[in-house]
């Protein structure tokens, strides 16, 4: 798959509008044959920062992505809302989804 975690520093004054700024990439790239997760969180210690989980079955699926409508669409809408270019980490990893974190396993509930 590839993994992707994307840091968008958003403009102080639409920090908190960001989860309904980006709903409509996020929701149209969600629906993506090839995505497996496209997850946003805000970050504790920057409010005006938000970071991006993503991952798509394979270069294919990404490329895709990157070709699509929404997306090109997201280049004109999402930057005039950013205070910088995201920064980014892209990488293609064997497996298809999240691993167990084992150190810190947690036992069966019942």
């Amino acid at each position: 798959m590839i993994f992707i975690t994307a840091k968008f520093r958003v403009l102080p004054e639409h920090a908190d509008r960001w989860p309904q700024i980006a709903a409509e990439f996020t929701g149209a790239t969600r629906a993506e044959p090839g995505c497996l997760w496209f997850d946003w969180s805000r970050s504790l210690d920057d409010p005006a920062e938000y970071v991006l989980v993503e991952a798509f079955r394979d270069d294919e699926a990404g490329a895709a992505h990157v070709q699509s409508a929404h997306f090109r669409k997201a280049q004109e809408d999402l930057p005039p809302h950013l205070a910088e270019t995201p920064r980014i980490v892209n990488a293609t990893v064997a497996q298809q989804d999240w691993s167990l974190l084992g150190e810190m396993a947690v036992p069966e509930r019942r």
